[in-house]
C-alpha cells in the first residue's frame, strides 16, 4: 500500500456498496426519524432539519438523491437510522445511510475512472470513481464535496 486514504463504507440500495473519504466526515450518528423536522416545499430527497449541536442541520437521503428507491419506504417511524455528518468549507450536511460496514483503507491510485456511459446520470454528478472489491463487485468512491455543494442546496441557503 503506498499512499491509503480512509473511507466510510455503506450500502446503497439492495445490493450496492459505496465509500466516502473520512477527510470530510465530521461525525456518524444515531438519529431517530420523528426527531427530524420535514419541511414543505422540498425536493423529495431532503428529509427536513434535525437539531445537530444546537444547530440546524439538513438531513437528505442520499439514496433517493443518486436515483435509488426512497430508503424511508416501508420504514417505521420510530426506527433509527445512522447519519453520517459531511463538512465541506464550513458547511454541514447529513445523510441518512441504510447499513454502514466499516473503514476501509483503500489506494486512491486504484480508483477507476467513471465512464457516461456506465452509471446514471444521477450518480455520475456524485461520483470520484470507482474501486474493484476482493469479490470483483464494483464499489462507488462518493465525491463528498460534490454531494454539499449540490445544486439542490442553493436553495436552501
Amino acid at each position: 500500500m503506498e499512499n491509503p486514504q480512509k473511507f466510510l463504507s455503506f450500502t446503497l440500495g439492495s445490493n450496492d456498496q459505496a465509500v466516502i473519504s473520512l477527510q470530510h466526515i465530521t461525525e456518524v450518528l444515531q438519529i431517530s426519524l420523528v426527531d427530524i423536522c420535514g419541511v414543505p416545499q422540498m425536493p423529495s430527497c431532503i428529509l427536513g432539519i434535525y437539531n445537530w449541536r444546537g444547530e440546524m442541520l439538513w438531513l437528505v437521503d442520499l439514496e433517493e438523491m443518486l436515483g435509488y428507491p426512497s430508503l424511508l419506504r416501508g420504514i417505521n417511524f420510530l426506527s433509527k437510522m445512522m447519519a453520517i455528518i459531511l463538512e465541506v468549507d464550513g458547511k454541514n450536511l447529513g445523510f441518512l445511510v441504510r447499513n454502514m460496514m466499516d473503514i476501509e483503507c483503500l489506494e486512491p491510485q486504484q480508483m477507476k475512472q467513471p465512464s457516461a456511459d456506465l452509471f446514471s446520470p444521477k450518480i455520475s454528478a456524485f461520483l470520484q470513481g470507482y474501486f474493484i472489491n476482493s469479490v470483483e463487485k464494483m464499489v462507488f468512491s462518493l465525491d463528498a464535496v460534490a454531494i454539499v455543494k449540490s445544486p439542490i442546496w442553493l436553495s436552501l441557503n
